[in-house]
């Protein structure tokens, strides 16, 4: 097998030119261009010293960008859909704009009713990723926070809607996200639980996970759950996770259970955990950890 070596002087000018070109992808104004936090570290980290190449291994920028963990962005979606703007922020895990390669699993997780979109944030779950990857117990994903700000059932509020059918289509844009929908979760709980039992039962072409943490499922939903399980094709449900407090309130523990019942009636495979604990935030937040493992033990 021929091998191509190159001279020192040749090394040294492709070496140059290349630090020359990652620096101007790096000063780059455009947010939909990649950002590297140090082109020249990057540069060095895939050349070796007699200009072969070799496998990426972690530099002093990876441990960097490791160290300081995952960036939170809160923005807005313009929407004829809604009487306002939907709210939403998006976690990216550390390193995210340094690998500028790579594709990323997402979790959309919906809060429960008369929160905003803060509140996944306030109990934790960013900074609970963080250290999970640090820990390297799971690998890195995005996750979504959008608000509900109206109430009702889904069928006077078009907030799944405006998630389907404009949210998603604008991460893609913005976001490396992968497009199988094995690497897209939804989850929520209380009200948000209805929510992600609502977007992964009825758009189960687009979520394959479902987490319901304490969930009451919508009343219209209700009346025509077992109707769109029955037209989901054999093999494709939505791996569902389900759980809730032993002392929560007595209608979200029957709204619970019905579901089970239902997904153990239409023979659904599922997980259901029945935990001590309140409907309460302090309840959510001890077992932020698990949830986030569960969401991601296939990723």
């Amino acid at each position: 097998m021929a091998r191509v070596t190159f001279g020192l002087k040749f090394r040294q000018k492709f070496l140059l030119s290349l630090i020359l070109c990652l620096s101007a992808l790096w000063a780059a104004p455009d947010d939909d261009i990649p950002v590297m936090a140090d082109p020249v570290s990057f540069a060095l980290a895939a050349i070796s010293t007699d200009g072969q190449a070799y496998e990426a291994k972690e530099t002093p920028v990876a441990q960097s960008c490791q160290k300081a963990g995952g960036e939170m962005i809160i923005t807005s979606l313009r929407t004829e859909l809604l009487p306002l703007p939907l709210d939403y922020r998006v976690y990216l895990p550390p390193c995210y704009k340094q690998d500028f390669r790579r594709k990323y699993p997402v979790l959309l997780l919906v809060h429960g009713q008369s929160y905003t979109d803060d509140q996944w944030d306030r109990l934790g779950a960013d900074e609970t990723l963080d250290s999970l990857l640090a820990a390297g117990e799971i690998s890195p994903f995005i996750i979504v926070m959008p608000r509900d700000r109206y109430g009702g059932q889904p069928t006077e509020n078009n907030f799944a809607r405006v998630v389907v059918e404009e949210l998603f289509p604008l991460l893609e844009k913005r976001y490396r996200i992968l497009d199988d929908r094995q690497y897209r979760a939804v989850g929520g709980l209380s009200r948000g639980a209805g929510w992600a039992i609502h977007l992964g039962i009825f758009y189960w072409q687009k979520f394959g996970i479902i987490g319901a943490h304490s969930p009451a499922v919508f009343h219209t939903d209700a009346q025509q759950m077992r109707t769109w399980l029955d037209k989901i094709p054999a093999g494709k449900h939505p791996m569902v996770y389900m759980d809730i407090g032993q002392r929560d309130r007595p209608e979200i523990l029957e709204s619970a259970n019905w579901f089970e019942r239902v997904l153990d009636e239409k023979d659904v495979p599922h997980q259901w955990r029945l935990f001590s604990g309140f409907h309460s935030e302090e309840y959510w937040r001890s077992h932020m950890k698990q949830y986030l493992r569960w969401y991601a033990k296939n990723w």
